[in-house]
């Protein structure tokens, strides 16, 4: 990892990353606890689809994780996204036709992601190279002092469908939060299912009712196929970008609970 920049805002030190992985460098940040050196519990945190690594729901994570419970956080730019973008009319033209998709579902009916074979082979592969890049990213935190974790992993929507075969295959993560995924309501359902079959750590699945990409029915399926002894689900009427903000409370008291609080937090 080389850090290229730090700023620091009441008690929070934000620092912007470049991580070789391959032939990429995948841009990110590390935020943790002002003046409190040691080993602590870090929450990787993935975005959603057209989003990136300081979207204001990352942001807004992850300052309260370090503030809240003395905690590191640390987000990545997915692959074709944030600073990684190439193309900008493509990923304009990504965002446009997500918008639309959301706009069109309603009333309980989603609309789907709307996806060709071409982007459906994209976004395979996109999710695969993220996988990859999570897995560096553990690998690298040692010099930073991070290297022991524990380690919790939070990502709905596309940070579900690149996070799920990651926490599933990676036995550093501790726990996890997914959502807004659905076993028929995403490309390469088959590989999904087969991930949350194989996913053992606790998990808290968060879901809407009124999801427009997503059928209920999708949603209910991924967390049946959840192998993980302890999962609980949250469901709460809205639509796919209205999960209720006292979401990230029932988040922090569930990696406080398997992650554990620092000896250094203040009470």
């Amino acid at each position: 990892m080389e850090f290229v920049e730090e700023t620091r805002d009441r008690g929070v030190v934000e620092r912007r990353f470049d991580l070789a992985v391959g032939e990429e460098i995948v841009p990110g940040i590390l935020w943790s606890p002002e003046g409190r050196d040691g080993l602590r519990p870090t929450v990787l945190v993935g975005h959603g689809g057209t989003q990136h690594k300081r979207t204001p729901n990352v942001l807004g994570l992850a300052r309260r994780y370090v503030r809240h419970l003395g905690y590191a956080a640390v987000a990545l730019d997915a692959p074709d996204h944030g600073d990684r973008v190439t193309d900008r009319e493509a990923a304009e033209a990504a965002r446009r036709n997500l918008e639309r998709r959301m706009a069109e579902g309603h009333d309980g009916r989603p609309a789907g992601l709307g996806l060709d074979q071409a982007q459906l082979a994209a976004m395979a592969d996109r999710q695969a190279k993220g996988v990859a890049e999570w897995r560096a990213l553990l690998d690298a935190l040692p010099a930073e002092g991070l290297g022991a974790g524990p380690f919790g992993y939070w990502g709905v929507s596309m940070g579900t469908a690149i996070g799920l075969p990651f926490v599933a295959s990676e036995p550093r993560i501790t726990a996890a939060v997914l959502g807004l995924a659905g076993l028929r309501g995403l490309p390469g359902s088959g590989a999904l299912e087969a991930a949350a079959r194989r996913l053992t750590v606790p998990v808290l699945f968060l879901f809407q009712w009124d999801d427009e990409l997503m059928t209920r029915e999708s949603g209910l399926a991924l967390f049946d196929a959840f192998g993980s002894r302890e999962k609980t689900m949250h469901v709460n009427p809205g639509r796919h970008v209205q999960i209720p903000l006292f979401e990230r409370d029932a988040a922090e008291q569930f990696f406080a609970r398997h992650l554990g609080v620092p000896a250094d937090q203040p009470v």
